[in-house]
């Protein structure tokens, strides 16, 4: 995610901003996210794609690492201010929510679901404020099979977050390996 994605805010009015990142953050939460047909006017396919994206990655970052306010504030400082404090006040108004959304997708992992598992190391964020915080981030691709359905997810984690995924599929390997 990089801060001039997340700077496409501008081309909607601060006062429709809100439902919009409300809408992102149910998307977040696992419920239906913002609709395209919405905003089609306003951005470009690639443009819409890569904001919600930027939105999702950012919401997910504020709120996994436990980022004040300030720290939101400055993060996104490439954005006008009536928006930004808009993104702010979303991430306040729905904290309990998105923070209970994301330990639910971590834990939500069990080893009997894993079938193949991509490592991938980056440093957070792309933009040179985000990049600052030089914050290594492990994003883990998973293709599970649920009911006999695949689906792929998409997991980012820092290095805690990691260590207990780790300590969590170590615990329920030794389960497995005492019911054989």
């Amino acid at each position: 995610m990089s801060c001039s994605t997340i700077t496409l805010l501008d081309k909607l009015s601060p006062e429709d901003c809100p439902k919009l990142l409300h809408r992102v953050v149910d998307g977040v939460c696992g419920r239906r996210g913002p609709s395209r047909s919405d905003y089609r006017d306003r951005w470009s396919l690639t443009e819409w794609m890569d904001l919600l994206n930027s939105l999702s990655s950012f919401i997910r970052f504020a709120v996994g690492r436990g980022c004040s306010d300030q720290e939101v504030r400055d993060l996104l400082s490439d954005l006008d201010a009536a928006r930004a404090e808009a993104v702010l006040q979303c991430l306040r108004s729905r904290l309990d929510e998105i923070r209970h959304a994301l330990v639910d997708r971590t834990n939500a992992i069990s080893s009997t679901q894993l079938q193949d598992f991509n490592w991938q190391i980056k440093l957070a964020l792309s933009s040179d404020k985000l990049s600052a915080l030089n914050t290594p981030l492990l994003n883990l691709s998973l293709d599970l099979k649920d009911n006999g359905i695949q689906k792929s997810t998409n997991i980012e984690m820092n290095k805690e977050e990691l260590q207990t995924l780790i300590s969590a599929l170590e615990a329920a390997n030794k389960v497995v390996l005492q019911l054989k």
